[in-house]
């Protein structure tokens, strides 16, 4: 059985605890298992979390998902721009597929609600990753 690793951003809790539930979901019908979930206070702060949970030995993959509203800054986009890259760095770093289910930037509220089922891409993607990655264990 595939174990993932979720991490879940906690601001916009009233659309990111949506988007657990339907990552939850997805790992069931997948016949996944949900090893251990971080909560973190925002996107921005996932980076952390899911390096720490692709360190575990019993976790295959980690799946991160969040929503980044637009305010009257560009905000949303340097937090979205900073955490996708670190995320596809512990990637890299920790050979372990890291993916991202994160909405934004540049959605209002309404919008983001309308994607919560981006969190279940997000799982499915972890473990179609998975799935076809090669085992370096074996050459």
């Amino acid at each position: 059985m595939t174990t993932l690793g979720l991490v879940v951003a906690e601001f916009n809790r009233e659309i990111t605890e949506q988007m657990e539930a339907a990552a939850r979901e997805a790992a069931d019908e997948a016949g996944a298992e949900v090893y251990e979930t971080v909560r973190v206070p925002g996107v921005y702060d996932a980076p952390l979390a899911a390096d720490r949970l692709a360190r575990l030995e019993d976790v295959d993959a980690v799946a991160v998902i969040g929503t980044v509203i637009t305010g009257d800054t560009d905000h949303d986009q340097v937090i979205t721009d900073a955490a996708a890259q670190r995320l596809s760095d512990v990637s890299l770093e920790r050979d372990t597929p890291v993916t991202l289910g994160v909405t934004g930037p540049g959605m209002s509220a309404a919008e983001a609600r309308e994607r919560v089922e981006n969190a279940a891409k997000a799982v499915d993607g972890a473990l179609d990753l998975v799935a076809e990655l090669p085992d370096p264990t074996h050459q």
